[in-house]
């Protein structure tokens, strides 16, 4: 396509040998239109001793949940006629199912063992810890057995919007077909996001990726309040007259 614009992306962290590496999504389209959403705080729960209704009503837990959700469209002509040698060979032999494929990895979970080693072995861990498991039930002795948890994903929308996110729905509309290889060669994602909470992100257990995720949500956090702060040059205007005292 001609011109260069900046286009949104995913980065998912995945741990391959003791370094982990980023698959980064570029979207081949930046969506017309994104759905923002908000959900208030939950209200904070009373607290040992106190009897419903007791403590202060405006009290909240955690923070208030945000999420997304749009579009994606995906063509394998543009890449064919427009892509690097490498990327339209790609496209003319398996359509657009690369980035289908990139994007439904997103929401398979990986087994965690806490050490950011590859899925591989940490797959051997995992048979060996039901091994060790069961041995150590018999012997009165509680071992850690690995756990899956869903690829860390940073959502980037501009220098304005780097947030680390957890896929909740993916809805893939196939439109068009190859002729002959019947690979899909045009398609529309429907996409759900959920900005992790601060508690999720600490949840992190890899060190370096946590690291990353941390730095973005505190940049995000930092950004918003000096939008928000910068917002009082408008209202200090917009105030006058519209109260009566």
């Amino acid at each position: 396509m001609p011109g260069k614009y900046l286009r949104g992306a995913f980065i998912e962290f995945t741990s391959a040998f003791l370094v982990p590496i980023p698959n980064v999504i570029i979207f081949q389209y930046n969506p017309e239109t994104m759905t923002h959403t908000w959900q208030p705080a939950a209200a904070a729960e009373p607290s040992a001793g106190q009897a419903q209704g007791e403590g202060n009503p405006l009290a909240v837990s955690g923070e208030p949940g945000e999420e997304f959700s749009f579009s994606l469209a995906m063509d394998a002509g543009d890449t064919v006629a427009d892509g690097s040698p490498p990327a339209a060979a790609l496209a003319t032999l398996s359509g657009i199912y690369p980035r289908l494929a990139a994007l439904e990895m997103l929401l398979f979970p990986s087994t965690s063992t806490g050490s950011g080693l590859a899925s591989a072995t940490a797959a051997v861990g995992a048979a060996g810890a039901a091994v060790g498991a069961a041995a150590g039930a018999a012997a009165g002795v509680q071992r850690q057995v690995p756990f899956s948890v869903v690829p860390t994903v940073l959502f980037v929308w501009g220098p304005g919007r780097i947030l680390p996110v957890r896929v909740t729905s993916l809805r893939i509309t196939e439109k068009l077909y190859h002729s002959t290889l019947l690979v899909p060669t045009h398609a529309d994602a429907d996409i759900g996001l959920r900005v992790l909470t601060q508690k999720e992100v600490n949840a992190l257990d890899n060190g370096l990726v946590k690291d990353i995720v941390k730095t973005a949500y505190s940049y995000m956090s930092t950004l918003r309040q000096g939008l928000a702060l910068a917002n009082l040059v408008n209202s200090a205007d917009s105030i006058i007259g519209m109260l009566p005292f």
